[in-house]
């Protein structure tokens, strides 16, 4: 049988930005309490007065697993290095039975500087890759007989080294996306290998990208 209080969890479960504010104490109950009248009363199927709604808000407790949060704590402070690369494009390909080729063409090329910034990855419908913008006309050449669905300019990658338990820590990468989001800045690549995770954003965005993935080792 549902109640108030398992209304509540079940919102701010679903809204963790929500649950977040509430945890750092940076809400106004009674406003929350008036906000999420209408929807609990929906869920319950009866009025619900704001007051009942504020005193579950004040008795929420959300579930830790305390040796995993003493894990992440721990797996935040070792972060490794954070490196900045700029100047990178970003192409994405229609899936072919060609495609493969023109990722060979571009590993040859690469055999001729190993500190040129490239990565390809393949998904179900499209491929995707990011490149040292020098490096545009190889590119085309290479893919030349692929569908380009898009092509962006003006792009840096932050990469960071993650711990090698990284792995078996719980809400990780979660703190990452959390963080940037909460500072206003959208991503608008993602990459990862064991160790290391890298974002993309725009050239715009990556001093303050950094400095909210440097404050996570803080």
């Amino acid at each position: 049988m549902k109640t108030i209080a398992s209304c509540v969890e079940e919102i701010l479960v679903s809204q963790p930005f929500l649950e977040d504010a509430l945890n750092r104490n940076i809400l106004n109950y009674s406003a929350l309490a008036e906000e999420l009248k209408d929807d609990i009363s929906k869920m319950l199927r009866k009025p619900v007065k704001a007051g009942a709604i504020m005193m579950a808000l004040r008795r929420y407790s959300p579930p830790k697993e305390m040796a995993n949060k003493i894990k992440l704590n721990k797996a935040l402070q070792n972060l490794g290095d954070i490196t900045v690369r700029s100047d990178l494009s970003d192409y994405t390909f229609k899936n072919s039975s060609s495609l493969i080729k023109g990722h060979l063409k571009m590993l040859e090329v690469l055999k001729q500087d190993p500190h040129v910034f490239y990565t390809f990855t393949r998904g179900v419908h499209e491929s995707n890759v990011i490149v040292n913008t020098s490096l545009k006309s190889q590119i085309e050449e290479s893919y030349k007989n692929e569908v380009c669905t898009t092509a962006q300019d003006h792009l840096s990658a932050i990469t960071i080294g993650l711990p090698k338990e990284n792995t078996k820590i719980a809400g990780l990468y979660y703190q990452f996306f959390k963080r940037l989001a909460w500072e206003g800045i959208s991503l608008y690549e993602v990459v990862s290998t064991t160790n290391e995770f890298t974002i993309l954003v725009e050239d715009d965005n990556v001093d303050k990208a950094f400095s909210a993935i440097k404050g996570l080792k803080n």
